[in-house]
Formats: structure tokens, sequence, C-alpha cells
């Protein structure tokens, strides 16, 4: 009980700090808040450019969101304090265990959000990477709406903070309407699962500049 008061208010005070920090050093805008639904189970993904994508998506999306983290992140104590005042559960890099999944199942069952990085880890040239399966079964599994979000700009905080500082970037969060994934016909296999993930991608690569859609550029060109 303890625990979980310190971690509401180090959320509260984290959330202050990083809307000064990206009001101070980012040109932030954010658009399409009118499609994130108030209530209710949702995933919401996301392209992955920096280490600070799920603090901005928290600021720009405004609803608690429970996050899906590499379970690497934990082994630092700062880190681990960090993601789990924002809410995570840990995950293995491609993979979702039954633990993680059970985990997923009770945030969404009780009507909240749960966030997913579908592309798994960052992409190192800020363009759209091959998604792993991951989201699309969550989604599956607990009938719950997608939110697709799109992230520009954030490339920029990998080079450093200096950078950032001086250069004040522009970024922004182009956010899209929940949809459902279609229920696949018969039983779910590998090929209908990694269809189902190129859809989710697909969904994000339309809110995207062409400059960014890497993997998914031909397909939206189609």
């Amino acid at each position: 009980m303890r625990q979980d008061i310190i971690h509401r208010i180090a959320r509260i005070v984290s959330l202050v700090l990083f809307r000064v920090i990206f009001f101070l050093f980012t040109r932030q805008h954010v658009q399409g808040e009118e499609n994130i639904p108030e209530h209710g189970a949702l995933v919401v993904v996301a392209n992955h450019l920096s280490y600070a994508d799920q603090y901005l998506l928290t600021i720009a999306i405004k609803r608690e969101m429970i996050f899906m983290a590499k379970e690497d992140l934990f082994s630092n104590r700062v880190k681990r304090f960090l993601i789990e005042t924002f809410g995570a559960i840990p995950v293995r890099r491609g993979a979702v265990n039954r633990e993680a999944l059970k985990q997923v199942h009770q945030v969404l069952d009780k009507g909240l959000a749960m966030f997913m990085f579908p592309e798994g880890s960052r992409s190192k040239n800020a363009q759209l990477q091959p998604a792993f399966s991951g989201s699309a079964l969550i989604a599956l599994h607990n009938n719950a709406p997608i939110l697709p979000a799109a992230i520009t700009g954030m490339e920029v905080a990998e080079k450093g903070f200096l950078r950032v500082m001086f250069h004040r970037p522009r970024v922004a969060v182009n956010i899209g309407r929940p949809f459902y994934l279609p229920t696949p016909e018969g039983t779910l296999d590998k090929k209908q699962l990694k269809e189902l993930s190129d859809d989710i991608m697909e969904h994000i690569a339309e809110l995207l500049p062409p400059e960014y859609r890497g993997y998914y550029a031909k397909r939206q060109n189609d």
C-alpha cells in the first residue's frame, strides 16, 4: 500500500517534470486527441524512435497507461523505479510470456489502457521496422480496440541532450482512430498473425510522413 502511494506521487511529479522538459526543449505538437476513447480497454501502439517516447505518449494521450518494457531494463534500479512509476510489465524482446499475458489481460479487463511498441525496440534509422506479433495477439485475445499513434522528431533525442537543448526539435504525435482487428477464420497460425501485425503497422504508417514508413512504405504506395 505504501509503495503504491509512493509510485503514485512519483508518477505525478514525473509527469509534471516531463511536461516541463518537453515544453522547454522541444516544439511539441499533438494531433488527433479527439480520437482517444476516454474510457474502456484500449491497446495503444506506436512507432519507436527514442528512449523517451513512452513519456511523450503518456503526456499526449492523457490516459493512465500500462507499458510493456524489456525485462533487462528492470535490472537497473533507477530505470526500474521510473518505469514502474509509469506502470510497466516486463517482457522478453520479441516474446510475450504467460505471466505477462496474464497481467495484460488483468489490465484490459479493468478497462485500462495498455501501451506497446510493436517493433520491439527503437528504430536506428527512424523508419518503421517489421513488427513482432505481441500487440496483435493481445488485441485479439482481449477483443480490445487498437489506438495507433505516430511519433516524429524524437529521433533527435538519440543524438544527446545537448543536441536537443540547442536545436529545440519539432516533435509531433499524430493519433489515429481506434480500430479492431478482423477475427481470423479457423485456427490462428503464424501467417495470419503476421498479416494482422502488419495491419497494425500499416495503421501507424498512414499517420507518418513517407520518409518514416520504412519497411511499410511500399505497402502504403500499393
